[in-house]
């Protein structure tokens, strides 16, 4: 009786550690995706090419982390993204919050808006295109 219970044991184990590993390697292609995606990557350049959030946040270095994929600001669809990316530098850190339209047409995303918000409340505008087209 106890070897069926020690075998009981090793496959729960064994199954526990290969779920959680799958579990680890999902998240972790998520994120690597939302990396490599347009509507990001111009988010951060837009974020990267203003000199005043990046003193804000005492960048660079600028440390971009990993989206809460459970957040509800992060929501991608297949024609829009709203997306809210923790961003720290050597001063403080905050949320890149961005909000993206894909046109289907030409199949390429357009910022609608990026603006930075920091720790301290503190909002700082760095793209919006209604602004940007007057």
């Amino acid at each position: 009786m106890s070897r069926s219970t020690s075998l009981l044991q090793q496959m729960t184990i064994f199954v526990t550690v290969v779920s959680g590993g799958g579990c680890a390697m999902m998240y972790y292609l998520m994120q690597k995706n939302f990396a490599k995606a347009e509507y990001y990557r111009m988010a951060l350049q837009e974020l990267n090419n203003n000199s005043t959030a990046m003193a804000s946040l005492g960048a660079p270095p600028l440390k971009i982390h990993n989206i809460h994929l459970s957040d509800r600001h992060n929501r991608m669809e297949h024609t829009s993204a709203q997306l809210k990316i923790p961003v720290t530098g050597s001063k403080t850190g905050g949320y890149l919050y961005t909000t993206s339209s894909r046109d289907t047409l030409m199949n390429r995303w357009h910022l609608e808006q990026v603006f930075l918000k920091l720790r301290d409340g503190e909002t700082i505008k760095i793209f919006n295109k209604t602004e940007s087209q007057d």
